[in-house]
């Protein structure tokens, strides 16, 4: 039987991992129906592992084989088990994944580090509170505090970011159409690391992507609710 273990992130409480790119991979996996232990790492303790592999989480161990990134993990997911449900069902859905992939990174990734970077910051250990302030420090070129500075504001603007599945969700029940695909999970892991890090509600009134979310938390035998929100 092969072995598979998911190294992921986590902060001082190794039982809350909240990477978002993580998060796609729990799914990613729970999808394909494969068992597998999950590891989570302080940020710093990454690069002591697989004999210095990656310096970044996800990275899949299955069996002999090392895969690192979210989306390389999901193509070789769908490569290497081609009998399991599919997280792309063919080459559109890999186009659709690239899209939503770049949206996220762009649109999404970058307004919740505007109001959840010190919420970060403040769930880590010393250790890596010291590696993680210098190294964003420098990502942003200012302080943590600089730049969560209009925190309430942003949360106040975020459900507008969220516009383009909320209309394509009055259509169908998730990204993918009729049943989730690897471009669901993508948005899943940024709204869970924002669940499981601040807590904040990030959808507006009577919203379309909150009954998604909501479904995507149920999937796989609620996989997306064994950790509890902030």
């Amino acid at each position: 039987m092969t072995s598979r273990t998911l190294y992921s992130l986590c902060g001082a409480d190794d039982a809350r991992p909240f990477s978002p790119h993580c998060w796609k991979t729990v799914l990613s996996l729970a999808h394909k129906g494969l068992n597998f232990e999950e590891r989570p790492l302080a940020f710093t303790a990454i690069p002591g592992v697989e004999n210095g592999y990656s310096k970044t989480v996800p990275i899949l161990r299955d069996g002999d084989q090392l895969v690192k990134d979210s989306f390389e993990i999901a193509l070789y997911l769908d490569e290497a088990y081609p009998d399991a449900p599919s997280l792309f069902n063919g080459e559109g859905g890999k186009a659709l994944a690239r899209f939503v992939e770049s949206w996220s990174q762009t649109q999404l990734h970058p307004a919740i580090a505007k109001f959840a970077v010190l919420d970060i910051h403040d769930i880590l250990d010393e250790q890596d509170r010291v590696y993680f302030r210098e190294s964003r420090t420098k990502r942003f070129g200012r302080t943590l505090e600089e730049v969560t500075a209009n925190r309430d504001a942003e949360i106040a603007a975020f459900p507008a970011k969220l516009e383009p599945i909320r209309s394509m969700l009055t259509f169908q029940p998730f990204i993918g159409g009729d049943s989730p695909l690897f471009a669901d999970y993508i948005v899943f892991g940024a709204l869970q690391w924002v669940r499981i890090i601040s807590g904040v509600d990030m959808f507006a009134d009577k919203d379309p992507v909150r009954d998604w979310f909501e479904r995507c938390l149920d999937l796989h035998g609620a996989r997306g609710r064994s950790v509890t929100a902030a």
